[in-house]
């Protein structure tokens, strides 16, 4: 049985290090542990919000019931043909995952090193940088059914995977808690450097073609992510606060006769991505301040806690970049991390 807490502050388990508190609390290593903290709450009808590294999770108010903090751990992987299945409990953290794996001679995650959270949060917004999603390696996962308590598997077409979606959070949202995930890796390098910032640093830094390897991949996806993203440990932050719109043909024809520099990326349906980044800074906000929460001065995405910020400014800010965004635009801009407590 976990030790369960009651008014434990949630400050240190979410990367923006706002202020909340949990009414009740628990960290379960294991599924054992697990299914008795699902007990627990069930006998006093308490609700069970899960977390994993807080890196994707804006506390905007206190929670009420039970908190559970999932890290449990461990790794294991067996050959399928020419595919290293990797199964890796929700508590391991992603980035440490991605290293561990090169070393291994694993490759398929290099594009995504540096991500910060937990692995069984991953699979909820599909992660995705530098042209790859979770959503291309992904073979399966587990998870127990907070209701009943029993244990669900999901394959990829049941995780119905989008652009920073899948079905937790849609039809399955607040069902389920993951507990672990098998990602399908390669001993046989396939380079993805599609993305171009990713493409120059990678040119540059190899002498030869012969040198274009996963390790030099992953190297210069820390390096490009390092310079961008503020370190939540030096300066609170959840990454990316809003998704990268996607926009008809029409809008972005339209766009474009206003603006012939917007960044756009066309999609496979035709829709086009625009970089919420572009729209934020084009409406004046980047580096802006209010009070104890600011939007990031190298990177318009990440809204940070400037120290002693709260959940209710945090989002007051938000608001007010989306409202920007939408009267200059016509777009409107999507929070990515979950909201807990807003009204």
């Amino acid at each position: 049985m976990p030790v369960i807490q009651q008014n434990v502050s949630l400050q240190s388990f979410n990367s923006l290090a706002l202020p909340a508190e949990a009414e009740f609390f628990c960290t379960v290593r294991d599924r054992a542990e697990l299914r008795a903290a699902l007990q627990f709450a069930h006998s006093r009808q308490l609700v069970v919000t899960p977390i994993g590294g807080g890196s994707n999770i804006v506390l905007a108010a206190n929670l009420s019931g039970l908190v559970v903090h999932m890290d449990l751990r461990g790794v294991s992987h067996r050959a399928v043909g020419r595919v290293i299945e990797v199964t890796f409990a929700a508590g391991e953290n992603w980035h440490q995952q991605v290293q561990s794996c090169l070393e291994q001679g694993w490759y398929g995650m290099e594009n995504l090193a540096l991500i910060p959270g937990s692995m069984g949060a991953a699979p909820i917004q599909n992660i995705g940088a530098y042209g790859v999603e979770l959503s291309d390696l992904f073979v399966s996962l587990n998870a127990i059914d907070k209701l009943s308590g029993e244990a669900v598997e999901f394959d990829r077409a049941a995780c119905q995977f989008g652009y920073r979606d899948s079905v937790f959070k849609n039809a399955a949202r607040d069902r389920y808690l993951i507990v672990d995930i098998t990602l399908g890796l390669t001993t046989q390098p396939q380079i993805n450097i599609q993305y171009p910032a990713l493409q120059a640093a990678v040119n540059q830094h190899a002498r030869s073609a012969a040198e274009i390897g996963p390790e030099l991949v992953s190297a210069m996806v820390c390096q490009i992510r390092r310079q961008k993203l503020p370190d939540p440990e030096l300066i609170p932050n959840a990454g990316s606060f809003f998704k990268n719109p996607l926009v008809t043909r029409a809008q972005t024809d339209a766009l474009l006769r206003r603006y012939p520099q917007m960044p756009h990326y066309a999609q496979a349906d035709g829709d086009s991505k625009i970089p919420a980044a572009w729209l934020i800074e084009q409406c004046g906000f980047k580096g802006t301040v209010r009070g104890a929460v600011g939007v990031h001065d190298r990177q318009a995405l990440v809204l940070v806690n400037l120290g002693g910020g709260n959940g209710a400014e945090l989002l007051e800010l938000a608001a007010e970049l989306c409202d920007a965004v939408k009267q200059r635009f016509a777009i409107e801009l999507e929070i990515e991390p979950r909201v807990y407590g807003a009204d």
